[in-house]
């Protein structure tokens, strides 16, 4: 224990992610503390001695109530670290991206553990790096991160991202984790959410997750069109999202009765939902590759289910199936070789048993104690020892 060490960590909507990394601190700090406007547990329960401070909830849609749910919460944490926590360190995570802005002003000792690099992920709209926003939100990434007293990320490519903003040597690489910490998938004939829904004898390619405006889970559609030949092949959208209405009426014009279109599961439900799929479907825009890792690809394979990734070759994504040989990456335009990857995990038991185990080798090395080594790199004394971190992180692949 740290004595008279005081953080607080800020994140708009906290996750199993940042209540691990809070109970992480717990065990080495003597005072911590979370800015947030809501929690969502999922296995782990934030530690009683964690003290909360609310802010506004964060809005998923509509795109002005979002912007305006940031720029208030921009506000409410800048005036909590200025009184309440003046005197505290901070740690910014994820929410209100812009959050981590602010530290140019903070009297604090701030550091980011960047999970979306930004303004990079506007590309995502169009954004062109000329635009002014794009250009002024990288000129105060230069400042920020110089100033930052530890700058984590999560994965190489996106290290690769952020050096354009800092010295390489500045960025701790520590991988997030998977909710689950085990392997606990439940076979189909034992699975109420595949017996609700007739999957029994069907191979299920389930993409679970949001379906925004840049999260082109049109491919889905693409590959259930490839494929509506192959009767035993199910292609499951669970989610939500402003196209999803669009996506049915796709569906619904080329009479493909192989996509099965379903609403985000309860968290009771959805390790249920999750053993259900054959395959797993995780989508990145290939303009913003680099800078981001979805959560589920760890779920994934904490249940040691293959994975189909729909990303470019400069992913963090493709590196992981070319290191870890539990998934095939294709680039949106070649969905004649994921076409050819499903068929061959469908009709060979043995490729799909040893995609499957490669798949939980590969989550042996996303599990809880990464918020842990957070920690340990955060209280590290002798300055930034990159070359080891990174070395860590690659040992991993």
């Amino acid at each position: 224990m740290q004595k008279d060490r005081r953080i607080v960590i800020v994140n708009q909507a906290s996750n199993y992610l940042t209540v691990g990394l809070c109970n992480a601190f717990t065990e080495k700090f003597e005072d911590v503390k979370l800015i947030t406007g809501s929690i969502h547990v999922q296995g782990e329960k934030l530690s009683a001695s964690v003290g909360v401070s609310k802010i506004c909830k964060w809005k998923e849609r509509p795109a002005r109530a979002k912007m305006i749910s940031y720029l208030k919460a921009c506000f409410q944490v800048y005036w909590l670290l200025l009184t309440r926590y003046r005197k505290y360190d901070v740690l910014f995570v994820s929410l209100p991206p812009m959050g981590y802005l602010m530290s140019i002003v903070l009297p604090n000792r701030c550091s980011m553990l960047i999970w979306d690099v930004y303004p990079d992920v506007f590309k995502i709209t169009g954004m062109r790096e000329s635009h002014l926003l794009y250009r002024f939100w990288g000129y105060l990434n230069r400042k920020v991160f110089r100033r930052a007293y530890r700058l984590f990320t999560i994965g190489n490519k996106m290290a690769d991202l952020l050096s354009e903003y800092v010295d390489r040597e500045k960025i701790f690489i520590t991988p997030i984790w998977s909710i689950f910490q085990s392997n606990g998938k439940v076979e189909k004939w034992d699975n109420p959410f595949a017996r609700q829904h007739k999957l029994g004898s069907k191979f299920v390619v389930q993409y679970s997750g949001n379906i925004g405006l840049t999260h082109n889970v049109e491919v889905m559609v693409q590959l259930a069109e490839l494929l509506k030949s192959q009767e035993d092949i199910l292609f499951q959208i669970i989610g939500r999202g402003p196209r999803m209405p669009y996506l049915q009426s796709l569906v619904k014009q080329r009479g493909l009765p192989n996509c099965q279109f379903l609403p985000f599961q309860s968290d009771e439900m959805f390790p249920f939902s999750l053993s259900a799929a054959d395959l797993g479907v995780v989508i990145l825009d290939e303009s913003t590759s680099k800078g981001s890792v979805p959560s589920k690809s760890y779920n994934l394979m904490s249940y040691g289910i293959p994975s189909l990734y729909v990303a470019s070759e400069d992913s963090e994504l493709h590196d992981y199936a070319e290191n870890y040989g539990h998934a095939k990456c294709v680039n949106h335009d070649k969905l004649d070789e994921a076409v050819e990857y499903i068929l061959a995990l469908k009709n060979d038991q043995n490729l799909h048993e040893k995609y499957s185990q490669n798949a939980l080798t590969a989550s042996l090395n996303y599990r809880r104690s990464n918020a842990d080594q957070i920690v340990e790199y955060y209280l590290e004394t002798s300055g930034v020892n990159q070359l080891n971190t990174y070395n860590h992180a690659s040992e991993r692949y």
